[in-house]
């Protein structure tokens, strides 16, 4: 199976193919062009998309230090009340007890099976503990199993361990030291916390090297459809696949939990959204 020369792996491409196997094909062997839309109401759903790129880049230069009152105005000048709301929830109610050291936007990556596996951090928060903090701007709280088992949470974690020391004076982190925190910016006292440890560890790093190793021994015909078609109302390829031409309606996205196979969240992704200037 040929993947692009030095392909990383990500939590996005693995939670495709976890997903359906041939949506990766699709996406990351055959690298085929998006045919459809994600969502019925395509400029809305693009609207949120730019809006939570432009959350995440306030929260991003309020970190590296850029003036509170500076970014206010440049929140009041967008009109945008979502944003607003936002950014207002994020001043009165952020993280609570984060360690003092901040690392907004980190990539990291480790070696996986021949591979690198890479993770992008909204922010790593440093000091006896290292706590993993993901700004969420869904309009649902997401459900705390649904969290669990998305590949996000493992990879976060897995490649902190392995790939952190140099944001820890050069000692690698202990799996105790690490957590990860989701902040929801409509629902700001109600983050979701997960804590790391050995068993877990180990078992991400034998379930995620398992995933690579079983995409890389694949033939073009292994990679199957999924079998559960919820994951197809929201997929850009259902077309390619005949498993429907119109997209799911956006307030579905919103009201479908993980369960039921849909996305279960309308999040925006830093791979699919340019970044927003100021």
């Amino acid at each position: 199976m040929a993947l692009l020369p030095g392909f990383q792996f990500s939590q996005n491409s693995l939670q495709d193919f976890v997903d359906c196997p041939r949506r990766f094909y699709l996406r990351y062997v055959r690298r085929a062009a998006w045919p459809a839309a994600v969502a019925g109401e395509a400029l809305e759903y693009e609207r949120h998309m730019q809006q939570g790129a432009a959350f995440h880049r306030l929260v991003q230069q309020h970190v590296l230090g850029i003036s509170i009152l500076r970014l206010s105005r440049i929140v009041a000048e967008a009109r945008d009340p979502d944003l607003s709301r936002w950014w207002a929830n994020y001043l009165t109610r952020p993280p609570a007890d984060l360690p003092p050291a901040r690392y907004p936007e980190v990539m990291l990556s480790t070696p996986a099976a021949g591979h690198r596996l890479v993770a992008r951090y909204d922010l790593v928060a440093v000091g006896s503990e290292a706590v993993i903090v993901d700004w969420k701007t869904s309009r649902k709280r997401l459900r705390r199993v649904w969290l669990a088992a998305r590949l996000q949470t493992r990879v976060y974690c897995y490649v902190l361990v392995r790939a952190g020391a140099h944001l820890n004076g050069g000692a690698a982190f202990a799996p105790e030291q690490v957590s990860m925190r989701y902040w929801f910016a409509d629902f700001p006292d109600e983050p979701e916390h997960f804590a790391y440890g050995e068993a877990g560890f180990d078992a991400d790093g034998a379930y995620l090297t398992g995933l690579i190793e079983d995409i890389k021994a694949m033939a073009e015909d292994d990679f199957v459809l999924t079998e559960d078609a919820g994951h197809c109302r929201f997929c850009v390829y259902r077309s390619l696949c005949d498993r429907g031409a119109a997209a799911g309606p956006l307030s579905a996205i919103e009201d479908v939990d993980g369960d039921a196979g849909a996305p279960g969240e309308l999040d925006f992704d830093f791979d699919q959204v340019q970044e927003v200037e100021f």
